[in-house]
């Protein structure tokens, strides 16, 4: 158990590792084109039918944001060409689970192009995780289809800009600027823009339009743009960089992997029915036709399973670097106790400061890729101050009755490595 214990030591501390980050990759600029997307501009070319797919956050998965103004851009310039697109932006989450998503909700539909957005959700996290997640994306895009063309974007909020203003790359995305240099992925910096015009006095950052009819205002919150401002903003970026990318003179070849960039990537990672986990208890399945939190989730999981019981468990026999659930937090969860080969356990909370209502959320805790592992995920029996915690960020409970139930729910098991008979 040392070396298990090490690994999840390593994993929670993210202790720095040593790449070199040349002065190039540091500044921030609108455009890095590298290899460019060499195929799509192909396929419209030929006329063909285009899928785009967008993974990201919030960011992404808004309405009448650059998502769809970008599409929108498309099928304007390219009047010939059929363009259609997957939204798979999932707010409130980074590139450590988008690598556990891109297969069922991108990589199945068959995209040409896949923009990938998060550098705002994961600033904080360590470079090193980072590389895991964005590198596994990478490697399992190009593992089904080498013809499909990746993008890296960057989008910002107010507390990244002063680090573009210094014409520098936040360390989110200064992480993914790695991986896209390794594989000659073209790169985008969409708040660069936005940055500047603050910079000058011509945009805030947080506010209401018509409290500043003088300004451009951003966003209401410092972070999610109005459509018709930051949203607009963003996609103007993406226009420009993709006109130039137009004019590459890039002649399209089989992508063959390479060695990769980091030997304990995330390319094996996967999400997995609850079905095929054992279960001791009385877990329940959900849909959102007999529950209401099934329903307020129902764009995330067709169906969960509950169980309020403690003692109740969830068990998976398996091999590999990383294992954990994709599930949901709200007024009326508790927590998970992990156990981990009956002797290594931890505390997995599935209540916080923001469980008003419910969301979707995850997990996933490192374990010794050479070793076979039995986990459990358990029902905890310890009881959750939920007063204390929304206090925090000064939430009450205004309906008790919300918060009574301490229950943990399971959509997907989240497994990078495989299940072990």
């Amino acid at each position: 158990m040392k070396s298990l214990l090490r690994i999840i030591t390593l994993f929670f501390c993210f202790p720095t590792l040593v790449f070199s980050q040349t002065s190039a990759l540091e500044n921030a600029t609108l455009l890095r084109a590298r290899e460019g997307l060499p195929f799509f501009f192909e396929k419209i070319k030929a006329g063909k039918p285009i899928m785009v797919g967008y993974l990201g956050g919030s960011i992404t998965e808004a309405g009448k944001g650059w998502r769809e103004q970008s599409l929108s851009w498309l099928q304007k310039t390219y009047p010939q060409v059929p363009f259609r697109q997957i939204n798979a932006g999932v707010g409130g989450t980074g590139s450590d689970l988008g690598v556990f998503r891109v297969q069922t909700q991108v990589l199945d539909q068959n995209p040409d192009l896949v923009f990938v957005e998060f550098a705002v959700n994961d600033n904080g996290k360590k470079p090193e995780q980072i590389y895991k997640a964005m590198e596994g994306i990478v490697r399992k895009t190009w593992r089904q289809n080498p013809h499909t063309d990746l993008c890296f974007v960057y989008t910002l909020t107010a507390d990244l800009a002063p680090t573009y203003q210094q014409g520098k790359l936040p360390a989110s995305a200064l992480a993914m600027e790695q991986i896209a240099e390794y594989y000659g992925i073209p790169s985008v910096c969409l708040g660069l823009e936005v940055a500047a015009l603050a910079q000058q006095g011509k945009l805030i950052f947080k506010g209401k339009p018509e409290d500043a009819p003088d300004k451009i205002v951003f966003s209401a919150d410092n972070v999610h743009p109005y459509p018709e401002t930051g949203h607009r903003l963003y996609t103007e970026a993406l226009a420009k960089a993709l006109k130039q990318m137009a004019d590459l003179k890039v002649t399209p070849q089989k992508r063959v992997l390479a060695k990769p960039y980091v030997n304990d990537n995330w390319e094996a990672a996967r999400m997995i029915a609850v079905d095929e986990l054992k279960k001791q208890g009385n877990w329940t399945t959900i849909t959102p036709n007999t529950d209401s939190v099934a329903l307020a989730l129902q764009q995330r999981f067709s169906s969960l399973i509950k169980s309020s019981t403690p003692g109740d468990y969830l068990e998976v026999k398996m091999k590999g670097l990383a294992c954990g659930l994709y599930d949901a937090m709200g007024p009326g969860t508790g927590q998970y106790s992990m156990e981990v080969d009956q002797d290594f356990k931890q505390t997995i909370a599935r209540f916080d400061a923001y469980c008003t209502d419910y969301r979707s959320n995850f997990f996933v805790v490192p374990t010794s890729p050479n070793q076979t592992h039995v986990i459990r995920f358990k029902v905890s029996d310890e009881k959750v101050d939920k007063a204390a915690i929304l206090k925090t960020r000064n939430q009450v409970m205004n309906d008790p009755s919300r918060f009574q139930e301490n229950a943990c729910y399971a959509g997907k098991l989240l497994l990078v490595g495989e299940i072990v008979p």
